[in-house]
């Protein structure tokens, strides 16, 4: 523990224990995935490469990105009902992060034992991840498994969240 560096950060996260349920896991871990990339999203990422665009530019797409994303969601609900995420049976909060761990607010967790984990990310477009991980301490835990994508933007979430703490640590000099 001593060797991983965590920034304070406010998540909720639902999960289970992973057991012998790999294969629904594993279901709903891919469409979350590819839930966050439409044609939209897709057609910014190519714009972006070429260098067509300046920032002022890019934001309005990426946020004209979100709208449709939110109108996609709301029509999938009128349409279907209810979201088709798996209800998990454990939640928990996240007090702080670190690039491959987190720390819980309380000690719910069994060493050794693998998890399925999802929660929203308070970044702009909010985001749902999915993941696996494991418990190493009683609210400690490794990520074992990240899309790549979740994987850059935990990175950006936790950069922004140690910049609000030195930010904090600078006030109070």
């Amino acid at each position: 523990m001593s060797n991983i560096r965590l920034v304070p950060a406010v998540l909720d996260l639902a999960y289970e224990e992973v057991g012998e349920s790999v294969e629904k896991f594993e279901r709903e871990f891919n469409v979350i995935s590819e839930s966050e990339e439409n044609s939209i999203t897709q057609g910014i990422k190519h714009v972006k490469m070429r260098g067509e665009s300046d920032e002022t530019n890019l934001l309005m797409l990426n946020i004209l990105s979100e709208l449709y994303r939110k109108m996609d969601k709301i029509e999938q609900l009128l349409m279907h009902g209810n979201s088709k995420r798996l209800s998990l049976a454990c939640e928990g909060y996240i007090e702080s992060i670190g690039l491959e761990h987190f720390k819980l607010t309380e000690d719910i967790l069994e060493v050794g034992k693998h998890y399925y984990g999802r929660l929203e990310l308070t970044t702009f477009p909010k985001r749902e991840i999915a993941f696996y991980f494991e418990g190493i301490e009683p609210s400690i835990a490794k990520i074992e498994k990240i899309h790549v994508r979740d994987k850059e933007a935990w990175g950006y979430f936790m950069t922004a969240c140690e910049r609000i703490m030195i930010r904090q640590m600078k006030g109070n000099e």
